[in-house]
């Protein structure tokens, strides 16, 4: 029996912005959601606690640089895609994590 395929759901602009990266990082983030869809672990990933508990962020590095996508899938009716943006520095800017804390709230977290 084939395990269940979560649905995903994008908050805010989160889906505009992934249709707004290069193919090859919609297709990187989309394989990767897939997998989270499917109850498995991206490829490279880490905890992002600070965004609440349960959420991850996906990392895609291409030639055009380092994208995010972060997300949970801790709620048991979808995988909530939170925020997906191209990182620009080391540390991932305030703005961003503020943004999907935002937006974590709205799911309940």
């Amino acid at each position: 029996m084939k395990p269940a395929l979560k649905p995903l759901k994008f908050l805010g602009t989160s889906l505009d912005d992934l249709k707004a990266m290069p193919a090859s990082v919609r297709h990187a983030i989309g394989v990767e959601l897939m997998v989270v869809q499917l109850g498995g672990e991206p490829s490279d990933f880490k905890p992002m606690m600070i965004v609440g508990s349960g959420a991850y962020e996906i990392r895609v590095r291409d030639e055009a640089g380092a994208f995010r996508a972060i997300y949970v899938a801790k709620f048991g009716d979808a995988v909530y895609v939170l925020h997906v943006f191209q990182k620009k520095t080391q540390k991932t800017a305030k703005l961003d994590i503020e943004l999907a804390q935002r937006r974590y709230r709205l799911i309940g977290g």
